[in-house]
């Protein structure tokens, strides 16, 4: 197999900025033409080296926690939106200094916080649970029995508290437009009431909108529909997938070839459980370049291992048109958002780099990590 990046060290997390300006471009669209603001979701996409880039496009970020807080204001040059399940009152007066909204998951934080953010100048909101969602996995549905994300609509009264001008649902997960709409359509008939007392609402993350088969168009007309019912309200979306959705991969390397049982598994030196956890927690099968999604009869097959000693670190079956061999170069795709932001260096195993090839068809490597980069998660 032909070795198509012989430049770039393995493994490496490698951006390709060409393909993010295209998602922006979409994004920037949306943004444009049903007045909405679309902000970045660090939690799904923090390669804070192209921040700048992104602030040409979208309105800006939205953080999870103060060091993601902090991220987008070092490095975007602006205050962000926020939100986490429970705002940890030690950081509170900091987190303060990063951000411009502040959303708040239950009564008892909005009591705790709420007055003190607003008397800082930050727009305040609180998170709803619509009890609606078309998720599919447990595991990423804020809406499942016992959620602990959000307010249901029966334990609002009539009047919002004090301080509170924003209303914030994020139920989605990789979804279209067409759920999108159902989900406002819940919204509207449980909380409308509730909206015409608030200045902003929040539609969080999980629209995956630069995907091929996205409806953008939809998206538009649904949004604008919206609005027109709710004038007096900003629109607020903040994805993280579809802003890196299909803009980068992670070049590895087959280390070795084991024959077991009947299966050929290559093993790499990158890890599913360290460095794509997604592929197991979703779970969903990686593409990898140059290789069928499915096994074929006759052709040369392989199951991928991670090089961590955790017995189900590994994905696969593969068909390739030619055998592998060790030291051949093999591209997992579309390795960019919730990957880097999920890593870990378990057994030891070290982080892949970070790098991008720019518009000019240049590689730079931003971050090559080592032996400190270990010890200090310890």
């Amino acid at each position: 197999m032909a070795v198509q990046y012989p430049a770039i060290h393995s493994p490496a997390y490698v951006l390709e900025e060409s393909l993010l300006i295209n998602n922006l471009t979409l994004l920037q669209r949306v943004q444009q033409e049903a007045n909405v603001d679309i902000i970045c979701a660090l939690k799904g996409f923090s390669f804070y080296h192209v921040f700048p880039l992104i602030r040409q496009y979208l309105a800006g970020a939205t953080a999870s926690s103060l060091n993601e807080a902090r991220l987008a204001f070092e490095e975007m040059g602006e205050k962000c939106h926020a939100y986490t399940p429970a705002y940890l009152p030690n950081e509170f007066d900091e987190f303060m200094q990063y951000a411009s909204h502040m959303t708040f998951n239950s009564l008892n934080q909005v009591g705790q916080f709420a007055l003190k953010a607003k008397s800082n100048g930050i727009s305040c909101g609180i998170r709803i649970n619509p009890e609606y969602a078309e998720v599919e996995t447990d595991m990423y549905n804020p809406c499942i029995a016992g959620s602990r994300l959000g307010i249901r609509r029966g334990d609002l009264g009539d009047t919002l508290p004090e301080g509170i001008e924003g209303l914030h649902s994020h139920t989605l997960c990789e979804n279209d437009s067409f759920v999108l709409s159902r989900t406002l359509d819940v919204i509207d008939a449980k909380f409308g009431d509730l909206l015409n007392q608030v200045k902003w609402l929040n539609l969080g993350g999980g629209h995956l909108i630069t995907r091929a088969d996205y409806d953008v168009d939809h998206l538009i007309e649904t949004l604008k529909k919206f609005k027109a019912k709710y004038p007096n309200l900003d629109i607020i979306l903040e994805p993280g997938s579809a802003v890196g959705w299909q803009t980068g991969f992670l070049k590895s390397t087959v280390l070795d070839i084991v024959h077991s049982a009947g299966i050929d598994v290559a093993i790499l030196d990158v890890s599913f459980a360290a460095h794509m956890p997604d592929t197991l927690e979703m779970p969903y099968k990686p593409r990898i370049r140059s290789a069928s999604m499915e096994p074929v009869a006759g052709k040369p097959t392989y199951r991928f291992g991670g090089m961590t000693c955790l017995a189900g670190d590994y994905y696969g079956d593969y068909s390739f048109e030619e055998p592998l061999k060790i030291g051949d170069e093999i591209i997992l795709e579309d390795m960019i958002h919730y990957t880097m932001v999920k890593t870990t260096t378990f057994n030891g195993v070290n982080l892949p780099d970070i790098g991008m090839i720019d518009r000019t068809g240049e590689y730079v490597r931003f971050k090559h990590f080592g032996y400190e980069s270990f010890k200090d998660r310890l």
